[in-house]
């Protein structure tokens, strides 16, 4: 059973390696990592969330509720337009053991590049919430986390809250 890390668990700032083999186990994860991400309302979760150190991910289209399953993801572009928009983590709780939510800058869109469970290899340019959602989650396999791209007074503002909750 898989176990969800939190802010302060260094897990979450190791850079992950790539997948070489989808195993049955990769599988087995890849699923439990859904039934994580929809039990905790969440529409995204990195492998390091849960303690692998493995280039792989799970996120939802909130829209139509898509699920993705994705495998050495790699953002081929990012476009010049930038968006705000509130972000949470699942490893990120205030003293309410909820997400603690913060303004982000990012791309407007990206394109997308992955291996899915069936070792097919796709691609997708994907725009609004689905393109922060895999920006998001491919920063945590690169040790990133939102809160990183916050100003240090908005960033404390947000820790006093993860503190909390500890």
């Amino acid at each position: 059973m898989l176990q969800m890390k939190l802010c302060g668990d260094l897990v979450l700032r190791e850079k992950c390696e790539p997948v070489t083999e989808i195993t049955p186990e990769i599988l087995d994860i890849l699923d439990e990592m859904v039934g994580m991400m929809r039990d905790q309302s969440g529409v995204g979760l990195a492998a390091p969330q849960v303690g692998q150190l493995k280039r792989f991910l799970v996120m939802m289209n909130p829209d139509d509720e898509q699920i993705f399953k994705m495998i050495n993801p790699k953002i081929i572009t990012r476009s010049a337009d930038t968006c705000m928009m509130e972000e949470g983590c699942l490893s990120v709780l205030g003293p309410d053991n909820l997400p603690v939510y913060a303004n982000v800058t990012r791309p407007a869109s990206v394109d997308v590049e992955w291996t899915d469970e069936n070792g097919q290899q796709l691609r997708a340019q994907m725009s609004g919430l689905p393109a922060r959602i895999v920006q998001h989650e491919t920063d945590h396999l690169d040790g990133i986390l939102f809160i990183d791209y916050l100003s240090p007074v908005r960033r404390e503002m947000v820790m006093r809250k993860v503190r909390k909750h500890k």
